[in-house]
């Protein structure tokens, strides 16, 4: 039998552990809740994208108006934006007015966040091969007050480990610049709490800033357990729209037919991955299948906004007891 003391300061250790995550005062909802082990909802942000095939699109409304409409609604964890993806030159002043517009929204009394449970995760270009100009628009994303930051298409470990530098500052050990831009303004705290915040969970279990990775190739797939392992990837997604199409072939009349058993297969291959490393996985879910991939075990969802994603969103917060 161990010794009394040991016992002794096993629970000093306990103690000590309880209390420092008692006294920590979380500011970022998504990481609130994935150290609880409880699901986590989001939205895509309300935006003027899109319009119908081959038809005009509908009358851009001002930024402010999508603001409050996103501030309106209590129900989501976070806002989800993936209009970089293709170029931040193109994608990123309209999220930079977003931003403005959600703090004009909230008024002077607003907290971090704008004062409500909306941290907000923004889609990166791809990180691989140009690692410099990544970094760079990583740190463009965070100077303009982003939460987290989703790696598209990716394929490799190294790449995974190189757009994970790019979210720490220098004197962490990344390659952030010192620089800051708007971010302390958005997060409504000075420069230097910023920079002691603005990390990477879960390397710092104090940091603020969250990683999403996403699988979305059959290359992707072929390392998706080395992708898994890195240690720093907060949540681990696959590319569930994207894989439809790896996985798709045009038949005798020309018409697209998905392989729907492949293609449940790599979403399964990346699910099995997260529970071999303990990673969160993440699912862009609707009304029609939350359930079922709750019970699989993905635990971070992302919907369309509108009335079917809020659909979504309450069936999944009712089946999870939140």
């Amino acid at each position: 039998m161990a010794p009394k003391s040991f016992f002794v300061h096993v629970l000093i250790v306990l103690t000590v552990v309880a209390v420092a995550h008692a006294q920590r005062q979380r500011l970022n909802p998504v990481i609130h809740l994935l150290e609880q082990h409880k699901p986590v909802f989001g939205l895509y942000a309300p935006s003027n994208g899109g319009g119908r095939r081959g038809g005009e699109a509908p009358p851009a409304r001002p930024a402010i108006e999508l603001a409050k409409d996103a501030l309106a609604y209590k129900s989501a964890d976070y806002l989800f934006n993936g209009s970089m993806e293709g170029g931040l030159d193109r994608g990123l002043p309209a999220f930079t007015d977003f931003v403005k517009a959600l703090g004009d929204a909230a008024g002077p009394a607003k907290a971090p966040f704008f004062g409500v449970t909306h941290p907000l995760i923004v889609k990166t270009p791809k990180i691989a091969p140009d690692f410099a100009k990544a970094g760079d628009n990583i740190g463009r994303q965070l100077n303009a007050g982003a939460a987290g930051i989703m790696f598209v298409e990716t394929e490799s470990a190294d790449e995974v480990r190189r757009g994970l530098a790019a979210m720490r500052f220098t004197s962490r050990g990344g390659t952030r610049p010192d620089e800051v831009g708007h971010a302390p303004a958005v997060w409504g705290m000075s420069e230097p709490e910023y920079k002691r915040k603005a990390d990477l969970w879960p390397l710092n279990p104090d940091g603020e800033l969250i990683n999403w990775t996403i699988v979305e190739s059959r290359e992707g797939l072929a390392h998706v357990r080395e992708i898994a392992a890195v240690k720093g990837i907060g949540v681990l997604w696959p590319g569930a729209g994207t894989l439809r199409g790896v996985f798709s072939s045009t038949n005798a009349a020309g018409e697209r037919v998905v392989d729907m058993v492949a293609h449940e297969n790599a979403i399964q291959q990346v699910l099995a991955a997260c529970k071999q490393f303990n990673v969160p996985c993440g699912y862009p879910a609707n009304a029609n299948d939350i359930e079922t991939r709750m019970k699989q075990g993905f635990t971070v969802f992302v919907m369309n906004w509108g009335d079917a994603g809020f659909k979504a969103i309450d069936i999944g917060r009712k089946a999870s007891g939140r």
